[in-house]
C-alpha cells in the first residue's frame, strides 16, 4: 500500500474533496426535500423537473380560463354573470365548448356554489314556463346555503363556511368549482381586509385538491365612458393579486342587449381578447336554457359612452337659422357638417334657452 503523504495539489486529494463536497450537497438537497417548513425550497432545476411531470393546463373556457387557475369573473349587477357561469359549468361538465371558445379538457364533475338564486329562480331560467326542464348531467352539483345555526366548534361563520366548502369538495370529488358569488363568502369581503384571507383560503384549496376555481364578483359603479380595467373590481388589488386570471362582462352603451367579454389578467396565455378585440354576446333563451350567444368581435371604445361637448351659442344660432329656412334635421346636419341627432340637441338647447329668458 502506498502510504506516502498527499500534497495539496495531489489529484487524489482533489477528487476526494470533490466527492465530499458533492455528498454534502446531496445531503443538503435531501434535507430541503424532507423539510415540512412553511416554504418548500428546491433548486430551480428541481422545480422544472417536477413541473415536467404535470400535464400542460388545458382550456376550460377558451383563453379566458385554464385548468388549475383561480379565475375571477366580475361585472355590475344584472349583466348575466350567473347566466354565463352556469353555461360554462355545463359546458365543462358535458365536455362541449361554448362557440367560438375552445374547450380542451375531458368532461368532468362540477360543483357550483350558488349564493344568489333560489331553486325556483333556477327553474325559471332552465325550463319553459316552469315545465319541460333542461336536463343537466347528474354530476353537475349545486350547493345552496341551509338555513341553520352554526354548530359548536367554530370560531365564526367564515371558519364554518370554509370547512363546509372543503367537505363538499371532498364528497363530490369535483375538480372544477364555481363560487357565485364572492360577496357571500365573507362578512365584508369587498373590503381589502376580508378579501385577503378569503383568497388565501381558496388558493390553499386549489393547491391542495388540484382544483380549477371560477369566482364571481361585483363591480362598484363605474364611469361608462372609460374602458374596464382591473381597478373596476371591488377589492381589486387584493383579489387580483391572488387570482391567476380574470375577465369582466361589460354592457354596450350603444345597444343594451349586447354584452362583451374582455381579458383583464392572464398567466397561461397571451392577451387575445383585449380592448381591441372584445367578444360581443347577447343573452338568449331559444328553448329551456338561458345562455350567452356569441355575436362578433369588436373594439371596446365603440361600446362606451361618449362625453358630449358643450353646445356653443354659435352652433345653436346656426341650427335655428336653418330651421327658420324650413330645413329638416338631416338637411341642417348636412349643411353644418354634423349629425342630425346633434342638430336636434342644438334646437332643444335653443328652446330651453328661450324658456329660461322668459
Amino acid at each position: 500500500m502506498n502510504n506516502q503523504p498527499q500534497t495539496p495539489g495531489d489529484p487524489r486529494q482533489q477528487f476526494a474533496n470533490l466527492q465530499a463536497e458533492f455528498k454534502q450537497w446531496q445531503d443538503e438537497q435531501q434535507t430541503l426535500a424532507d423539510s415540512d417548513d412553511l416554504f418548500k425550497v428546491r433548486s430551480a432545476n428541481t422545480w422544472l423537473a417536477e413541473a415536467a411531470t404535470h400535464q400542460v393546463p388545458k382550456m376550460l373556457f377558451g383563453k379566458f380560463w385554464y385548468e388549475g387557475e383561480l379565475c375571477i369573473l366580475f361585472a355590475d349587477s344584472n349583466l348575466g354573470k350567473s347566466i354565463l357561469a352556469v353555461q360554462i359549468a355545463n359546458s365543462i361538465n358535458r365536455g362541449t365548448p361554448i362557440e367560438p371558445f375552445e374547450f380542451e379538457a375531458e368532461p368532468q364533475p362540477v360543483l357550483y356554489y350558488d349564493f344568489e338564486l333560489t331553486s325556483k329562480q333556477l327553474e325559471a331560467r332552465y325550463s319553459r314556463e316552469f315545465a319541460d326542464h333542461y336536463v343537466f348531467r347528474d354530476d353537475l352539483y349545486r350547493g345552496q346555503l341551509n338555513d341553520m345555526e352554526m354548530p359548536d366548534g367554530f370560531a365564526n361563520f367564515n371558519q364554518y363556511l370554509n370547512h363546509a366548502l372543503e367537505r363538499s369538495i371532498v364528497q363530490t370529488k369535483a375538480k372544477v368549482i364555481v363560487i357565485d358569488n364572492i360577496t357571500y363568502l365573507g362578512t365584508e369581503n369587498e373590503q381589502a381586509k376580508d378579501a385577503l384571507p378569503l383568497m388565501k383560503h381558496l388558493k390553499v384549496l386549489k393547491n391542495k385538491y388540484d382544483l380549477s376555481i371560477l369566482v364571481l364578483a361585483h363591480t362598484p359603479k363605474r364611469d361608462m365612458t372609460l374602458a374596464i380595467t382591473r381597478n373596476d373590481l371591488q377589492g381589486s388589488k387584493m383579489l387580483m393579486n391572488f387570482c391567476d386570471s380574470s375577465f369582466p362582462i361589460g354592457e354596450s352603451q350603444n345597444d343594451n342587449s349586447l354584452r362583451y367579454l374582455k381579458q383583464i389578467k392572464q398567466r397561461n396565455t397571451e392577451q387575445v381578447y383585449g380592448a381591441e378585440n372584445i367578444c360581443l354576446c347577447t343573452i338568449t333563451k331559444p328553448h329551456n336554457f338561458l345562455r350567452y350567444e356569441f355575436v362578433a368581435y369588436g373594439q371596446e371604445w365603440q361600446h362606451l359612452s361618449h362625453k358630449r361637448e358643450p353646445l356653443s351659442d354659435s352652433l345653436i344660432e346656426q341650427a335655428v337659422a336653418h330651421k327658420l329656412e324650413g330645413k329638416t334635421l338631416r338637411e341642417t346636419g348636412k349643411a353644418m357638417g354634423i349629425s342630425h341627432q346633434k342638430v336636434d340637441r342644438l334646437l332643444k338647447a335653443a328652446s330651453q334657452k328661450n324658456q329660461d329668458q322668459q
